[in-house]
């Protein structure tokens, strides 16, 4: 009993309570220190998972793709993140649909803060937290090269950085939407250079991954202004109350603070969205060269070859009269000399 004890602290989520509702009682959860035992058994999990992914998948491609070291660091890295992104939408997707999150906008801000998660949602947020902590000892165990390491590390901090604030802030019920719209882009990114890279005449997907990116930012800056803009401020509770975890739905009821934020949010989506636009415009600028560069080369073969036809009659000489005529206009045959 004492092993058990302490297996269920690294193996299931803690600090579980029972909420009275109207059919009874349920039992859901919060969080607490010994969220990082349980963090730390997942992050056990998910390198042993990295590392079956690796060994008996990627390299089996890797080897009959024979790519060069570049393309395979990059290749790599997006097939881990590929199979991650769409385990985490399909899980995710399925919380939001089974908690009513999707068909119940308002659920995102009413009842304010939440508090209290149920068992699929907190669960789901330790494996994210496990997944982003797991990725900065992989840089090692990778051998990432270190130029690639400081865009890398960004990124990792990025996303731990929304997930922590979003399970610490009991703002859990947007970040999930948030984390489905972000992972669904993510996904079919990673997927589009997993195809480039053994076609690279094949670019469809990354088409396809633009027009995600373009909708999921749509949806993104949408469901900001509704829930920053709109619902927080109309949360009854407005007190700043640590202990029940209200930590700042009063800042939000002053006009000038959630204004500020709103501009903070719609300038970062700006910059995401011009770095887009730039990769886009490059893209097509690289994608246009190499064509223009095709149509030299084809257009200078075609000429080399036409000249080389040209040189190959004039070295066999040309016809007169149904007569092959050399040059000089004599007859390209030998004549015979007549016996004395």
């Amino acid at each position: 009993q004492v092993t058990a004890k302490t297996a269920f602290l690294f193996i299931l989520p803690q600090y579980n309570v029972s909420v009275p509702t109207a059919d009874g009682e349920l039992v859901q959860y919060h969080y607490g220190l010994k969220d990082l035992v349980t963090i730390l058994f997942y992050i056990f999990i998910a390198i042993v998972l990295h590392a079956v992914v690796q060994e008996y998948v990627l390299d089996k491609i890797n080897r009959r793709l024979h790519l060069s070291k570049v393309k395979h660091s990059k290749f790599n890295e997006s097939g881990q993140l590929v199979a991650f992104h769409l385990t985490s939408v399909i899980w995710c997707l399925y919380v939001v649909v089974t908690e009513g999150y999707i068909s119940n906008p308002r659920s995102l801000w009413e009842n304010y803060p939440h508090v209290y998660l149920p068992y699929q949602v907190k669960f789901f947020y330790l494996c994210q937290l496990a997944y982003w902590l797991h990725a900065l000892p992989e840089l090692y165990f990778q051998k990432v090269r270190k130029e690639e390491i400081p865009r890398q590390l960004r990124c990792i901090s990025l996303y731990l950085l929304h997930i922590a604030g979003a399970y610490l802030l009991n703002l859990t019920r947007l970040g999930l939407i948030l984390l489905l719209l972000q992972y669904l882009a993510e996904f079919f990114f990673h997927m589009a250079r997993l195809v480039y890279f053994t076609d690279e005449n094949n670019e469809k997907l990354f088409n396809v991954w633009a027009i995600v990116f373009v909708v999921t930012r749509l949806f993104t800056l949408t469901l900001y202004i509704l829930v920053i803009g709109f619902g927080l401020p109309r949360v009854e509770s407005q007190a700043l109350d640590p202990e029940r975890g209200n930590f700042f739905s009063f800042l939000f009821n002053n006009i000038l603070f959630r204004m500020s934020v709103l501009l903070l949010v719609c300038l970062f989506q700006a910059s995401v969205m011009w770095r887009f636009i730039h990769f886009q415009l490059r893209r097509w600028r690289e994608y246009w060269n190499e064509q223009s560069s095709r149509k030299r080369a084809a257009a200078a073969t075609a000429a080399g070859t036409k000249q080389q036809t040209k040189l190959l009659k004039r070295d066999s000489g040309y016809h007169e009269n149904g007569v092959v005529k050399a040059e000089n206009g004599t007859s390209p045959r030998t004549k015979k000399l007549k016996s004395p």
